[in-house]
């Protein structure tokens, strides 16, 4: 239920490719599958790739430069997902007037935002520079996205000291598409080990499933292990407790050590 003010994620990462975009709609639908009143807003400004990513971008009329310069109202802006009624988007700009929007503009937004929604979900440009800082100082919690590699960890373990410098202490962390048979042989880092290079807690381990991306395993509403291991994510950043859905269980035994041979082969 929406209570007096939302609580206020940036989602962010190290650098582009990591599934952040993806990871934020994912969320975004995820909540608002939970009875959490949602909205995702787009700070990755001329790209908007969340509008297409939640098939909204043929219904957009206004943008969030609109509201922020008062030539519509919020609710004009605002677009209601298809699939999960408690979801609206906030498109990001799709004029060439980028500029309107500064830190303290968006600070704004989101604290109006803030008033109307449980959730508020700010979808990060990668890297650290100005759009980085723009969204950071909007929100006071983070979802930092990394993937299994050494360098991405690097890339994020940079990004954690940033947030944390501006403000930021509660960070839930994010490894996207991993590999749980290439865990458990020790060819991929583990949940341990990326805790012990970032000194933090893990929140979840999204798999990296052939052929398909974030958004379509956590939305084939089926029983697929993208579907559980988002779900498990989702869950533990609203209690604050980590339930991180285990990848590697299917590999293990000796029928897991069959089905480890035949994805090599494949």
């Amino acid at each position: 239920m929406t209570g007096d003010m939302a609580r206020t994620f940036v989602v962010t990462s190290g650098k582009g490719g990591v599934g952040k975009t993806t990871l934020t709609a994912t969320l975004g639908r995820l909540f608002a599958s939970m009875g959490e009143k949602t909205i995702a807003l787009d700070a990755d400004l001329g790209l908007n790739n969340l509008d297409v990513l939640l098939g909204a971008a043929p219904r957009i009329v206004y943008d969030v430069v609109d509201v922020a310069e008062g030539r519509c109202r919020m609710s004009q802006a605002l677009v209601r997902d298809t699939d999960e009624p408690e979801l609206y988007i906030l498109p990001g700009v799709h004029s060439s007037d980028r500029a309107a929007l500064d830190s303290q503009s968006m600070k704004e937004l989101v604290h109006r935002l803030s008033r109307s929604f449980d959730i508020v979900l700010v979808d990060c440009p990668a890297g650290i520079e100005a759009g980085f800082r723009r969204a950071v100082s909007s929100c006071d919690e983070a979802i930092l996205v990394t993937t299994p590699h050494i360098s991405s960890v690097r890339d994020a373990e940079t990004v954690l000291k940033l947030l944390e410098k501006s403000g930021i202490n509660r960070i839930f962390t994010v490894v996207n598409r991993v590999r749980g048979d290439l865990v458990l042989s020790g060819e991929m880092l583990s949940r341990g080990d990326i805790e012990r290079l970032l000194g933090t807690e893990i929140y979840g381990m999204i798999p990296e499933d052939d052929g398909m991306n974030l958004l379509s395993n956590a939305f084939d509403y089926g029983i697929g292990e993208g579907r559980s291991a988002c779900a498990a994510l989702a869950r533990g950043i609203l209690s604050g407790v980590p339930e991180v859905f285990d990848l590697t269980k299917k590999y293990r035994g000796f029928f897991g050590g069959i089905k480890r041979r035949m994805k090599r082969k494949l």
